[in-house]
């Protein structure tokens, strides 16, 4: 019997180039970050990445990350929908600007997000002309002699969206909205509308058969968007340094290691490698409690199918 004829080559060979490439283009990388940050020293470590300055940064990091893929989550869901279940003029058009972001250098959206929202831009001036307001939590930590009973959050009111934290928000939203709707867009078009209707026959409501026969379905791909968004978020730079300005309490990480970097007072190459390591870890942490979420809901959904 002749052997079939194969359009790649066989498992050796495309196994090699797999493992090379990966080896070059991440592990490599990752490998020489830990071996500059080893050079600190435990006590050296965790006295960067527990340095006022840094935890600040990480937090603020952190939670806005966290709002804009949250934001994300609802309004990607929402275009999905409209996106993968109607027809209409433009959608194609519509459909191309979701992607806009993943072309777009982060820079030119950075400037043009702070242009808009600056307090003389044009949404910028118009919602400070309205008296907008809101208010954004900072950590203050544990007053001496305190203990629990002092409340370790305080809120920030402010009156602008460029140079605070919210218009770091709209550019984490910005930059990750994408990745949810090219997540999610495809399962919504893949659903089959016959269990629906079999529900609406039944008497369930438009919410009951979202959240019993909908929800479900599209559980794993948007916990997956939201993974993506909160992973791009928490390395994103380009677009979010023009909006939030050098102000300490709009400060992401991405910014400190930049700074320690290329000012010697700050700190060093190595100490801005622990910052990045620190920053890897949370990425890593986070993507994995999504993965395992991800499995759950899957395993519940199975579970329901069967029964």
């Amino acid at each position: 019997m002749s052997r079939r004829a194969r359009v790649l080559p066989g498992l050796s060979l495309s196994l090699g180039v797999t493992v090379l490439y990966l080896s070059l283009v991440v592990l490599l990388p990752l490998s020489a970050l830990f071996l500059k940050t080893a050079e600190l020293g435990w006590e050296r470590f965790f006295g960067v990445i527990t340095s006022g300055w840094v935890a600040a940064a990480v937090r603020f990091t952190l939670g806005a990350s966290l709002v804009a893929a949250l934001l994300n989550v609802v309004v990607g869901l929402l275009i999905a929908w409209v996106l993968g279940r109607y027809t209409f003029p433009f959608a194609r058009v519509i459909d191309a600007v979701i992607d806009l972001p993943f072309a777009l250098p982060t820079a030119v959206a950075g400037i043009a997000l702070s242009t808009l929202y600056a307090e003389s831009g044009l949404l910028g001036g118009w919602l400070s002309n309205l008296g907008f307001r809101y208010p954004w939590p900072a950590w203050r930590g544990f007053a001496d002699g305190g203990g629990w009973r002092e409340w370790p959050i305080e809120w920030t009111v402010y009156d602008r969206i460029s140079l605070a934290p919210l218009g770091v928000v709209i550019a984490m939203a910005f930059v990750g909205l994408p990745f949810v709707v090219r997540t999610v867009q495809p399962v919504i078009e893949d659903l089959s509308r016959d269990v629906e209707e079999a529900a609406a026959t039944l008497g369930a409501g438009r919410f009951q058969i979202f959240r019993a026969v909908v929800l479900p379905e599209l559980a794993p791909a948007l916990l997956t968007g939201f993974a993506l968004a909160l992973a791009r978020g928490l390395g994103e730079y380009g677009s979010v340094i023009f909006i939030s300005g050098n102000r300490p309490d709009t400060e992401i990480a991405s910014q400190v290691i930049i700074k320690m970097i290329e000012v010697n007072e700050t700190g060093t190459y190595a100490d801005a490698t622990a910052v990045a390591v620190l920053l890897l870890a949370a990425s890593f942490a986070l993507l994995l409690a999504i993965n395992l979420l991800q499995r759950a809901a899957a395993r519940a959904h199975a579970g329901r199918a069967a029964g």
